[in-house]
């Protein structure tokens, strides 16, 4: 019962903070700062918007502020949509098929790779720690040759594996987002207040019942932030893909990549390809940018 009644003081502590937090963002000169910067970061992107409705004519002749008025076209999206050997949508459940895998194996490693640094008590566990956090400065490019000798080495590389490859791809991008994973979600839950863990273990809990009635509830907010950033890399991937993959799994990036053509002449097709390939992403972060920001704010809990 102790612990229950634990868990809420946490939950309310947390809330406690994060109204704290919005009303110091909600203070005038804050709400001033933040339409300014928002006025600055939407205007390059509006005028991208309206680009891509503009033929390539119009384009070269005028700036695309001349172009609100119109005239309109959709021939860009069209191209970019059939203009292809591949139909468009193969391309996205290829980038649905890669993403969601990347984003989900991740996070089930992280979580109790973090409650395992935090909570329990083994032989190196400052070393290995340490060592994971070090792994954050190694380029990607650094490991690209390793890691295909290795897959090749065990049949799975993009063209060999019986998967048609997206295996290498999901293996490359967890190894790739777990040492930031796991140093975000560890420093999230060792601000837990211990006197919470402490009280589980006095009412018998083990280390597998704190973590899934306790951590793993309290973790959410942080869990779904780490979501959101490994959903938006993983989505606007192309050098992964590419390097692990084959044709059959190229993502919607692959596809962008060839908009322009061989020589850059049908650069203008970019702007319609930008904000096709841009739906997902900004559904999954208006979806889930309350998570988001209680994610940020909750590391802030001290115990």
């Amino acid at each position: 019962m102790s612990t229950v009644n634990d868990v809420e003081q946490t939950v309310a502590k947390q809330e406690s903070l994060s109204s704290s937090a919005h009303r110091a963002l909600s203070s005038p000169w804050a709400s001033l700062a933040a339409i300014v910067i928002a006025v600055l970061w939407t205007v390059p992107t509006l005028g991208l918007f309206i680009t891509s409705f503009r033929s390539e004519d119009d384009i070269n002749s005028s700036g695309w502020w001349t172009g609100l008025t119109g005239p309109f076209t959709l021939d860009n999206y069209d191209t970019v949509l059939h203009g292809s050997d591949t139909n468009f949508a193969t391309y996205m459940i290829n980038s649905f098929v890669i993403t969601i895998p990347a984003v989900l194996i991740p996070i089930s490693i992280a979580v109790m790779a973090a409650y395992a640094f935090a909570w329990m008590d083994f032989p190196g566990r400052n070393f290995l720690f340490v060592a994971i956090f070090a792994l954050q400065i190694v380029p990607i490019q650094v490991t690209m040759i390793p890691l295909l000798t290795v897959y090749n080495d065990l049949g799975l590389s993009g063209f060999q594996a019986p998967g048609g490859g997206f295996y290498t791809i999901w293996l490359s991008h967890s190894i790739f987002a777990l040492p930031l994973a796991i140093y975000l979600l560890h420093n999230f839950m060792s601000q837990i207040p211990g006197e919470l863990i402490e009280s589980a273990r006095v009412d018998g809990a083990g280390h597998v019942q704190i973590f899934r009635r306790i951590m793993l509830p309290l973790m959410a907010p942080a869990i779904a932030a780490f979501g959101i950033f490994q959903f938006l890399w993983v989505w606007n991937d192309l050098l992964v893909a590419l390097v692990f993959g084959n044709p059959q799994t190229y993502p919607v990036t692959q596809r962008l990549g060839e908009l322009s053509g061989s020589r850059g002449q049908d650069w203008f097709l970019l702007s319609a390809g930008a904000f096709v390939a841009l739906i997902v992403p900004l559904i999954v972060f208006l979806s889930l940018q309350r998570f988001f920001v209680r994610g940020l704010l909750a590391g802030s809990v001290k115990g």
